[in-house]
């Protein structure tokens, strides 16, 4: 295992993805993990993130040193590495000239850590600091035109810094880089693979389960029926899956997941489905705050778990397909918040289960789907759209109606049936349509309008903490545009947004 300290920076997440990309078991941990703790987890290497912080603030004086002399590789990146060189007593200081984006980096081939790497290669900058001078025993392995130490270690300490981005693709060849920092500093064994996860993970449920009852919120996305399948592995009929119909789903979407993990489906459940869409619209009248969707979208859900719970009788634990994105973006550790995900910063503070299992809380994505696959569920399911756990709700700017979230499950319809038409489904990954609050005037038949503006959203990316506006055919959304103003009533304007994450986020709200 490898884990990553993190600093605040906005990448950290992405780094422990890059690093599971070898095959190697990481985790996220805060700046403030004690060193005891870091002893217990024994890992093979340590990464200090990036930051928006300088080594001058408060907690960098009380970072402990200790961590250096644990024998445990180290990589600092970015404000990592100044971390280091201020710790180790070297210089930080303001740079004459700050750096942001790709910037020419001459390496020295000789460090382990750029074997393979070319003379001079491109990678991702972003910073206003500088280590000016490198710490005693320290060489400088890496300079720019402006910066005198891009990178700087101490090969007998095993000790290594970066000022610039290795997991970010915009730097060339910095997963080879990182690859050297797991396989051939750290020595780590590329043994984490989907199918020892999902073995593992069904042992740990059954030995914590026992005999108990469990509880699965079953929203019919990837990530809760990735969860339903593997605790239907693990514990068969203890686990009772409860789909909730809060009435914010996509167009037909209620009729699918019954379809899918109800009596008549492939799958050996419990399946209760409950028709809660009034309560939700009655909860939701006269609230246009997104944050305050989701808490009182979080809240519902779960009173309506216990209020079903109760039903079955002596219900031990509840399920949820949590993934590691919901957590990090949800401000739980370092991270500020950014939203909260139902399933995490949106569950009330008293809750009537035992405890909580979450089974996919440390994977992303694309993990969630190889974890699907491993476990037999067909590709259609796997690689069906995500959805927010609070649906249409959070797709709809300003209040939500019944009136709105129709005009949203048409258009959002018609968008992902072009795209399927336009073979593009696999090559997006995720797209969607959603419902402006802004109203505007329109001609349609000689006559005039006053109608709301539909927003597309699409977008590609790796592992969903940062993405890029996909640069979608005119023709296919001209033919969308035409299509959703010609056939859905309430809308004469369509618009493409083409913010990417970040500075946006991914869903429209």
């Amino acid at each position: 295992m490898i884990i990553v300290l993190d600093f605040g920076g906005q990448y950290n997440q992405l780094i422990a993805r890059r690093v599971r990309e070898n095959y190697v078991y990481c985790e996220v941990h805060p700046y403030t993990i004690s060193i005891d703790k870091i002893k217990q987890l024994s890992p093979e290497g340590i990464i200090f993130t990036g930051g928006p912080n300088s080594v001058y603030d408060e907690q960098a004086a009380l970072y402990s040193k200790e961590i250096f002399e644990l024998g445990i590789p180290i990589l600092g990146i970015c404000y990592g590495s100044q971390l280091i060189a201020h710790l180790l007593g070297g210089t930080v200081s303001s740079a004459p000239t700050s750096e942001y984006g790709r910037t020419e980096v001459s390496v020295n081939n000789s460090s382990a850590l750029f074997n393979d790497i070319s003379p001079v290669t491109v990678c991702w900058m972003s910073h206003t600091d500088y280590i000016e001078q490198v710490p005693e025993d320290f060489i400088i392995t890496a300079k720019t035109s402006v910066c005198p130490v891009a990178a700087m270690e101490n090969a007998e300490k095993n000790i290594y810094a970066v000022q610039f981005h290795p997991e970010v693709m915009h730097t060339v060849q910095g997963m080879t880089m990182l690859e050297n920092f797991i396989n051939n500093i750290c020595n780590c064994v590329p043994n984490w693979t989907m199918d020892t996860f999902v073995a593992s993970t069904i042992n740990s449920i059954r030995d914590k389960v026992g005999a108990g009852k469990v509880l699965c919120a079953l929203s019919g996305g990837v990530d809760s029926s990735v969860a339903a399948v593997l605790l239907s592995k693990a514990i068969g009929k203890q686990l009772t899956c409860v789909f909730v119909d809060h009435g914010l789903l996509r167009k037909n979407e209620g009729d699918e997941v019954e379809a899918v993990f109800g009596k008549e489906g492939p799958y050996d459940l419990n399946f209760i489905r409950v028709d809660a869409s009034q309560q939700f619209y009655e909860k939701l009248t006269g609230v246009t705050d997104p944050e305050q969707k989701r808490k009182i979208i979080g809240e519902e859900f779960i009173r309506i778990f216990e209020k079903e719970a109760k039903k079955i009788g002596s219900v031990d634990y509840l399920v949820q397909g949590t993934i590691y994105p919901d957590v990090i973006e949800s401000g739980l550790g370092k991270a500020a918040v950014i939203k909260s995900h139902h399933n995490v910063g949106g569950l009330p503070d008293c809750v009537d289960f035992k405890e909580i299992i979450e089974p996919l809380r440390l994977l992303f994505k694309d993990e969630v789907r190889r974890a699907g696959l491993e476990l037999g569920i067909p590709d259609y399911l796997v690689f069906r759209q995500p959805f927010p756990g609070p649906g249409l709700g959070i797709r709809i700017i300003g209040e939500v109606t019944a009136e709105k979230v129709k005009i949203v499950q048409d258009a959002d319809w018609i968008y992902r049936e072009e795209i399927k038409n336009a073979n593009l489904d696999r090559e997006i990954s995720q797209y969607f349509a959603a419902l402006s609050n802004m109203r505007s005037v329109g001609v349609m038949g000689d006559e005039r309008t006053y109608d709301y503006a539909v927003v597309l959203r699409a977008v590609t990316t790796s592992d969903f903490m940062t993405a890029e506006s996909a640069e979608l055919p005119w023709e296919l959304l001209h033919k969308v545009t035409t299509r959703i103003v010609n056939e859905v009533k309430g809308v004469n304007r369509v618009l493409y947004d083409c913010t990417g994450k970040p500075p946006g986020t991914i869903e429209l709200e």
